[in-house]
């Protein structure tokens, strides 16, 4: 049984976590933290956790923490990088939910974040937690950065067509909607059910924090640069994502159903839909599934691809379970073989 901590335990990526981990036949949460809410049952503030976790969030401590075999850490950037460095010397591993250790150009996530970074010589230790990408560096790694969940659906999306090399990769577009939740649970005016209700707005158009991250993944998918005009929009919606994707052929006689079939036949988690197929957000509500389909309109050079994951669990607490998984070596679906909730 893997022993695990959450640090940062009350926002809505640590409260999925908990969801998930307590029906994970391996793991058990035996610590989970928040400095604001100490001493509070979990369940007083998730009562959809009633009956089922029992536990009390604690002050951070490092004690407590080393005594784990994983951390979740489900925090804001820049918290992270100041308590993982003393975790990993403990020998416990670590999963960042944040953006902390995703980008390897350190000043480049300077300029995006605002801030110095706390931990930069972890950066390179760190291993991305995509696991359709990097399974393999996945299992031995001890720091996992898991990826956003914009970045999520847009690297998943176009991965099978750059590693083909069958498109240009200096003019691809992605158009991503997301849920309300992806905002975090913090108490916003922009958030609330009035603002945000029967309405649909782009934002960040201009540059959004998610988009060197997908340069990188992207980039290295390609094994080149590569040029993307990334918007991301608001959807009226709890949680839940839809990415449209826009590329252009470099080889026409490529067959871009085959292609994803092929790329995904092994993936328990990215179901490729049939030709001719529209992905739903409330097909995937709730699980660690990502649903594609691909769309070439008049069999032109265009290629569209739709995406559709919840921006919660495969777009990170999924996700990160299923890193968990890969780490020690446990069955990939633990835990996590949970078909989205319909309606």
């Amino acid at each position: 049984m893997v022993k695990v901590g959450i640090v940062g335990g009350t926002g809505y990526t640590g409260a999925e976590l908990l969801r998930l981990l307590a029906g994970h036949p391996n793991a058990k949460v035996t610590v989970i933290t928040s400095r604001t809410e100490a001493g509070m049952p979990v369940a007083n503030l998730y009562p959809n956790l009633r009956g089922i976790v029992d536990l009390c969030f604690s002050e951070p401590d490092i004690d407590s923490l080393a005594s784990c075999d994983l951390v979740f850490f489900a925090t804001p950037h820049g918290v992270a990088q100041n308590t993982v460095p003393a975790i990993l010397a403990t020998g416990t591993k670590v999963i960042d939910l944040s953006a902390d250790f995703r980008i390897r150009d350190i000043p480049l996530w300077e300029q995006w974040y605002g801030q110095p970074h706390g931990a930069p010589e972890l950066v390179s230790q760190a291993v991305y937690g995509l696991p359709e990408y990097n399974r393999s560096a996945i299992q031995s790694a001890d720091l996992v950065a898991c990826p956003g969940c914009y970045p999520t659906s847009v690297q998943l999306g176009l991965m099978p067509l750059l590693q083909a090399g069958c498109v240009d990769a200096q003019d691809l577009v992605a158009n991503a909607a997301s849920g309300v939740s992806g905002a975090g649970r913090q108490a916003s005016v922009a958030n609330l059910y009035p603002e945000v209700s029967d309405s649909f707005k782009a934002y960040a158009a201009s540059g959004h924090r998610h988009l060197p991250e997908i340069e990188q993944g992207l980039a290295d998918m390609a094994g080149t640069a590569v040029g993307l005009t990334f918007v991301p929009h608001l959807l009226p919606i709890n949680r839940g994502i839809h990415t449209t994707l826009y590329a252009n052929l470099s080889d026409t006689g490529v067959d871009v159903q085959a292609l994803f079939d092929h790329c995904y036949a092994n993936e328990p988690f990215v179901d490729v839909l049939p030709a001719g197929s529209h992905p739903e957000t409330r097909s995937v509500r709730g699980s660690n599934f990502c649903r594609i389909s691909v769309h070439r309109p008049g069999n032109g050079k265009k290629v569209v691809v739709l995406v559709v994951e919840d921006n919660l669990t495969k777009g990170a607490s999924g996700q990160a379970v299923q890193c968990m998984n890969i780490m020690f070596a446990l069955p990939e679906t633990a835990g996590l073989s949970i078909p989205g909730m319909v309606p």
